[in-house]
C-alpha cells in the first residue's frame, strides 16, 4: 500500500521522487544511533568504584568527578567496536545539558547531538522512576512533571515536549 501511494505521489509531484526513501534512510540512521547508544550509554560506569555507585548519601567532590568521568570512559571502552560506533555520541554526550552546564564538555543547545539529547531525557526519566541508593523512585506523573520543568534548562525543549506527548503510551 505504501509503495503504491509513494509511486502515486512521485507521479503527481515528480520533484519529490525519492524524497520519501531519503527521509526514511536519514531517520533510520538516527534510530540506528539510538539503538546502538542506548544500551551502552552508561558502560563507562564499569570504571567507577561500585561503592560510589551505591552510596546512599551525597557524593564528595572527588566521587562526583569519578561519576562525571563515565561518559569519556565509556567511549574509550567502546572505541573501535563496529557494533556501537553509531552510538558513541550518545555515550559521550548524554549528560550534556541544554543550558550548557552539563558534562563532559559543557555543550549547549544544538551543539549536543540530537541522539544524545533524546537519550538524556529517556535516561533521566528512567532514573527518576527507579529506586536509587540515595532516594526512592518517583511516580510516573512526578517524573513527567520533572521532565517538563527541566525543559529548556536540562533538556532540549522539543525533545522533552515529544517525550511528554508520549504520556500514557510508555508508562
Amino acid at each position: 500500500m505504501a509503495t503504491l501511494l509513494t509511486q502515486e505521489l512521485e507521479t503527481h509531484d515528480p520533484d519529490s521522487a525519492g524524497h520519501g526513501a531519503r527521509v526514511t534512510e536519514l531517520a533510520l540512521r538516527i534510530a540506528q544511533s539510538l539503538r546502538a547508544g542506548g544500551p551502552v550509554h552508561d558502560v563507562g560506569k564499569l570504571g567507577v568504584d561500585a561503592a560510589i555507585l551505591g552510596k546512599p548519601g551525597a557524593l564528595a567532590p572527588d566521587e562526583l568527578a569519578e561519576i562525571r568521568a563515565h561518559p569519556v570512559l565509556g567511549v574509550r571502552m567502546l572505541d573501535g567496536l563496529a557494533a556501537v560506533r553509531h552510538g558513541l555520541e550518545c555515550v559521550l554526550h548524554h549528560h550534556e545539558r541544554w543550558d550548557g552546564t552539563g558534562y563532559p564538555h559543557g555543550l549547549r543547545g544544538d551543539e549536543i547531538p540530537l541522539e544524545a539529547r533524546v537519550i538524556a531525557v529517556a535516561d533521566a526519566y528512567d532514573a527518576m522512576v527507579s529506586d536509587r541508593p540515595y532516594r526512592a523512585a518517583l511516580s510516573h506523573d512526578e517524573a513527567v512533571a520533572e521532565v517538563e520543568r527541566c525543559a529548556g534548562s536540562q533538556f532540549d525543549p522539543q525533545v522533552a515536549e515529544a517525550f511528554i506527548a508520549l504520556d500514557g503510551r510508555f508508562a
